[in-house]
């Protein structure tokens, strides 16, 4: 008898947490500041992080100047955001060369390292950063070798540039930096005038209404 009631008792338990699960995984909580939901993809949260997704560009100065917000961010939230960053890139002025530098590194452990000097090259050195010869030489400089500079050339991160590309555009992609949060909250400067500090408060409301 006590271990059938155990038994119901475990049953109940699973069945409570399915449902818990579910929850999160399906419903939107009531969000705060600006942003559109968007209607190809549902609303993602485990109850503990929220993924933020960042398209972005290295010859955006925008992103650029955002990048001082992002640990402000991170900040007011420790151990409760995971960022991701795809980069993309605009065909009138640009090419998937830096995107793919920034993934290989990524890949070798350095995609920080990639991040911080790709956007020193362009834009406090104004060096051309499609270039793959530029590009090998950052790489150098932070620790990345021969074997860097073969999967550059071949374009091994090229089709992934493009599954960026492809999904900046599935969501409606239209200035970088936008964020995609939780799933289907999409944020972007544009509604602030792009006023960076207002975009990252509006950020850090949208997530904190997610995580109450």
């Amino acid at each position: 008898m006590m271990l059938k009631r155990l038994f119901s008792l475990f049953i109940s338990v699973a069945v409570l947490m399915a449902i818990a699960g579910s929850l999160h995984a399906g419903n939107t909580p009531t969000i705060v500041g600006l942003h559109t939901k968007l209607s190809v993809e549902n609303f993602k949260f485990d109850g503990e992080t929220v993924e933020i997704i960042e398209f972005m560009s290295f010859s955006c100065h925008t992103c650029y100047d955002f990048e001082r917000a992002i640990p402000v961010i991170k900040g007011n939230f420790p151990k409760k955001t995971k960022w991701k960053i795809i980069p993309i890139y605009w065909a009138d002025h640009g090419t998937s060369k830096p995107g793919e530098a920034y993934l290989l590194a990524v890949e070798a452990g350095k995609g920080e390292a990639m991040k911080k000097a790709l956007f020193s090259a362009q834009m406090v050195e104004k060096r051309k950063i499609d270039d793959v010869t530029v590009l090998e030489d950052i790489a150098g400089k932070i620790g990345l070798g021969s074997d860097f500079n073969k999967k550059l050339r071949s374009g091994e991160k090229a089709k992934e540039v493009q599954n960026g590309l492809d999904m900046a555009r599935k969501y409606g992609v239209s200035e970088t930096p936008t964020l995609i949060i939780a799933g289907n909250i999409k944020t972007d400067p544009h509604g602030m005038d792009h006023d960076l500090n207002k975009f990252m408060n509006n950020t850090l409301a949208i997530i904190a209404s997610i995580l109450k």
